[in-house]
């Protein structure tokens, strides 16, 4: 509560008070213990010169199993030092530490690491960790000592040979390891002869499509170490997740029995109050009566300039690019009036800076030389942020997992932190305001992977036959791609591999099969964006995000600096902007079209058709909205002619008749709401049945389609050429409608809310929405002897 008065912030819950609920999430002291014996005396001592004096009772438990050849998976709180304990075996190893009893030995400094993660970003922080550590260590030991290196797209091609032939821990990311290093094995055939461990950092990013991805990149990365002789142990940090263990074995292809999760935290945690926040009325303009309230940016602006006024060191999470920009922009302007000296202290954080702007921003937020950051979740992974005493969570962040993630940076080094929820004006947001229970009562998400998904192991199975021949052993028995024969057959057939009498070979010359491995699926990209003032590139977005922040006459911000965009060129992937300072932003008015390209099958029940095939999803930035910078009154309406982003893939859809709605008992004004939210609690089921993430599935609602002219459910895959999910839905569609109509009647809520047919990801903001039509639906799917079942 200091936090709060000291701020100028209210203090309680109560009329009139934008406080909703208060939720102190109690403090945990430390428990510490000695170092393990075998940790070198110089490596000690290394730790002890940067704070480590001792382990804390995780690190200790997991670098121990680590050391003894365990895979391990840390998932303790943020901030909790997990690196130190995902790293210390391995250092140990560099430096010529004797291996647990049992475990292969390596000669004596000739161990290496490969440490992955999921953005530059963090693999640079734990660089600059490292460096320091092996300066401090020196060159000791037989090894010459930690040779710490990164090697990612920012890595020029003469650092790249000295990497591959002298360092010892080598930083990487999933893309690099894909593209450069595992189908250039035999250049880095020194490092990955000795690789005794391989650190996965942030493991809970590995989720959906892009952790299957993750799972077959890894088991490519074990089998080509199997074939220089060595047999890595996978060391993971993790955020803390609903079951670590069977996670983990999941994406790194073992027994869950031989991985060993950490999950009792050790670290000391100072106790963080968290507020709930409701935004506050906006002020009436013209006749319009509605209740408005004030935009999620303001909002959160008001609240991260109190605390910088007050000099707390403070970070603002907001899902969007745009949105993190508005919120640094508003505080400074505020500030300004309030306390100039302090302007130049805030800053936004974001991808698509420079890889300079990064390292700046990165080295200010270390030192404290920023006391205000508004960050979209890139920030939410691990960068090493001490000291942090308030963040302020702008919306939901659309999983439990994240936010927890996201308030963990509060309190960071033992003292009191605040975090405050500001809730937007989206019905999602608002049900979590006013059911607190549903945030902190509940467990967080497990990570979902299905390395034996066909769309998304082709590629990999092809990619490690290009490698190294893929033998029988591969995929039958205990291999690493066991199960996988029947897609080995088909790839054969297609031409795609060769039998021989060693295995199978890649079927064609001159190609890359890693280039037909999309490990994201992020639209490509990236787009340069570029000054027409002076021809300097002022910073990057990927294709994605192209149209919606980048369209003509869009306003595009880049830390602080606003410029209007004069031309998008999607030939030449580059954005041509002009610097100006309007009194207005911009925001994208889009669309989303789905069309029946082939129905393959068909089931019909009663009035009912359930069909499954190929549709081609089609999204498009129709037009845009200027609206004044604080108010968010809508000053015009522009249209805009752009073509559309097109997505052909796979999907599943049911139709009916208006009139059978009608007999089944909705009313014509409830369909929209009745589709709508049984297309959400669809979606939210679909993750039971298909090993998927509710982020690989999309959907559109419609109470009149145009190819089958009746009122329909689309469930799509979210993946170029589709991913498996809606076709196993459609086979499942009893079952899986099934489970949709009981998860929905077993919630107590009214109208409808998270748990049920509320979207986190609702391009609609979760409106309209008819719970009751909903269920009425539903069960009006299945014939009369079929409802007896649900």
């Amino acid at each position: 509560m200091a936090l709060l008065r000291a701020a100028k912030l209210p203090l309680r819950v109560g009329e009139g008070s934008p406080i909703k609920h208060i939720h102190t999430l109690e403090a945990r002291d430390a428990r510490t213990v000695a170092w393990p014996q075998w940790v070198p005396a110089e490596l000690k001592a290394a730790y002890r010169q940067t704070g480590a004096s001792t382990l804390y009772t995780h690190q200790c438990e997991a670098a121990k199993a680590l050391h003894t050849g365990r895979h391990t998976i840390v998932a303790t709180g943020t901030a909790s030092g997990k690196s130190l304990a995902a790293q210390l075996p391995g250092l140990a190893a560099i430096l010529g530490a004797e291996p647990a009893p049992g475990v292969t030995a390596h000669p004596a400094g000739e161990a290496t690491i490969l440490y992955l993660s999921p953005t530059k970003a963090l693999a640079a922080d734990q660089l600059d960790a490292l460096e320091e550590l092996a300066e401090t260590v020196g060159r000791a030991g037989p090894s010459g000592g930690i040779r710490p290196a990164s090697y990612d797209g920012d890595t020029d091609p003469e650092s790249r040979q000295w990497v591959r032939q002298h360092a010892n821990l080598v930083l990487s990311n999933p893309d690099m390891l894909n593209a450069g290093i595992l189908p250039n094995h035999r250049g880095w055939a020194r490092f990955l002869s000795r690789l005794r461990y391989v650190i996965i950092d942030e493991a809970h990013t590995a989720r959906g499509i892009f952790g299957s991805h993750i799972a077959l990149l890894l088991r490519r990365l074990r089998r080509v170490a199997r074939s220089y002789g060595a047999d890595p142990v996978f060391a993971g940090a993790s955020a803390t997740s609903g079951e670590p263990a069977s996670s983990f074995a999941r994406l790194i292809g073992e027994a869950e029995g031989n991985v060993t999760a950490v999950t009792d935290d050790g670290s000391p945690h100072g106790a963080v109050d968290v507020y709930l926040w409701e935004s506050a009325p906006a002020e009436q303009t013209g006749d319009n009566d509605a209740p408005l309230k004030r935009s999620l940016t303001v909002e959160s602006a008001d609240i991260l300039t109190s605390l910088v006024t007050a000099g707390y060191r403070s970070l603002a999470f907001i899902k969007s690019r745009r949105g993190a920009e508005t919120i640094a922009t508003i505080t400074r302007d505020h500030l300004l009036e309030t306390d100039p000296a302090l302007k130049d202290r805030v800053a936004a954080y974001r991808s698509g800076y420079l890889k300079e702007e990064r390292r700046e921003l990165e080295e200010a937020l270390r030192t404290g030389a920023l006391l205000g950051v508004a960050s979209t979740p890139a920030l939410e992974l691990g960068i090493d942020i001490a000291g942090l005493d308030a963040v302020v969570i702008a919306g939901w962040p659309g999983t439990r997992a994240s936010f927890f993630q996201q308030l963990g940076r509060a309190g960071r080094t033992g003292q009191r932190g605040a975090a405050f929820f500001v809730a937007g004006d989206d019905p999602l947001d608002t049900y979590m305001l006013n059911h607190p229970e549903t945030i902190f009562s509940t467990g967080v998400e497990d990570a979902v992977t299905d390395p034996d998904n066909p769309h998304v192991a082709a590629p990999h199975l092809l990619a490690a036959a290009q490698e190294l021949p893929l033998l029988p052993d591969d995929i039958g028995g205990q291999g690493l791609f066991a199960g996988l024969g029947w897609l080995v057959d088909s790839l054969t057939e297609q031409g795609h591999l060769r039998r021989r009498p060693r295995g199978w070979f890649f079927g064609h010359d001159d190609v890359s099969a890693a280039s037909w491995v999309k490990l994201r699926s992020d639209g490509g990209g990236p787009y340069t964006i570029v000054s027409v003032e002076d021809g300097t590139v002022v910073g990057e977005m990927g294709a994605a995000q192209a149209q919606p922040q980048a369209h003509p006459q869009a306003v595009y911000v880049h830390q602080g600096r606003t410029f209007i965009v004069e031309e998008l060129d999607q030939e030449n992937n580059t954005v041509l902007v002009t610097p100006v300072s309007p009194p207005f932003y911009t925001q994208a008015r889009e669309t989303t079209s789905i069309s029946v390209l082939e129905e393959t099958e068909r089931q019909v029940h009663g009035d009912f058709t359930l069909c499954f095939g190929t549709v081609e999803v089609s999204s498009a930035v129709t037009g845009f909205q200027r609206k004044a910078l604080g108010s968010s009154e809508v000053i015009s309406d522009e249209p805009l002619d752009l073509p559309p982003s097109q997505l052909r893939t796979q999907a599943m859809w049911i139709s009916a008749p208006e009139t059978a709605l009608v007999r089944a008992g909705m009313t014509v004004e409830h369909i929209p709401g009745a589709l709508h939210a049984a297309e959400h609690a669809m979606i939210g089921l679909l993750p039971l049945l298909t090993s998927s993430d509710r982020w690989d599935i999309g959907g559109v609602s419609t109470a009149l389609h145009r190819d089958t002219e009746l009122p329909t459910i689309f469930v799509y895959d979210g993946h170029p050429g589709g991913a498996g999910f809606a076709e196993r839905g459609f086979r499942m569609a009893q079952e899986w409608i099934q489970a949709t109509t009981s998860a929905i009647l077993s919630c107590g809520c009214q109208d409808g809310c998270p748990s049920c047919v509320q979207s986190p990801k609702c391009g609609n903001k979760n409106s309209p929405l008819n719970k009751q039509g909903a269920l009425t639906l539903l069960r009006a799917v299945f014939s009369a002897e079929d409802k007896a079942l649900l």
